[in-house]
């Protein structure tokens, strides 16, 4: 008969049971940094699509971790959160928001949320000519 540890599977460390995950898929521990990003974009994405469905049918969203490249001499120097491409040549408007810089400037998932907020009312207001307080009422402006 082989030793505990040559067999292929291990019991728990009493005896008992196979080892197991720490935590299920349906625990809020599970949920890693950028999905909890991912659905706290979505969420926002959703409500201004309530307002504006016209507007927000028109544009493509997506995410990403980092800017593609440092910023053009022409663009702000900070650390970019978001960009807006104005449609073109067939291609519909399309705004990126950069889930790293925004993670890291966010205290707490209240403060995340509504930086996601600003930064797309701040980008749709740019495609759609209108200013961001006509998009969303809420919006201020100076969220960090």
């Amino acid at each position: 008969m082989s030793e505990a540890w040559e067999r292929p599977i291990y019991r728990d460390r009493h005896g008992r049971g196979e080892r197991g995950v720490l935590t299920g898929i349906w625990r809020p521990q599970y949920r890693k940094r950028s999905a909890i990003f991912d659905a706290l974009a979505v969420g926002q994405l959703k409500r201004l699509r309530t307002a504006w469905p016209d507007m927000i049918n028109s544009i493509q969203f997506a995410v990403t971790d980092i800017a593609p490249t440092d910023p053009l001499p022409w663009e702000d120097q900070q650390a970019l959160r978001s960009l807006a491409y104005p449609a073109e040549h067939g291609k519909p408007a399309r705004i990126m928001l950069f889930r790293r810089p925004l993670l890291n400037r966010a205290i707490d998932k209240h403060d995340l949320q509504m930086m996601i907020r600003d930064e797309l009312v701040k980008r749709i207001s740019e495609l759609s000519g209108m200013s961001p307080e006509e998009i969303d009422p809420g919006y201020t402006g100076d969220w960090r």
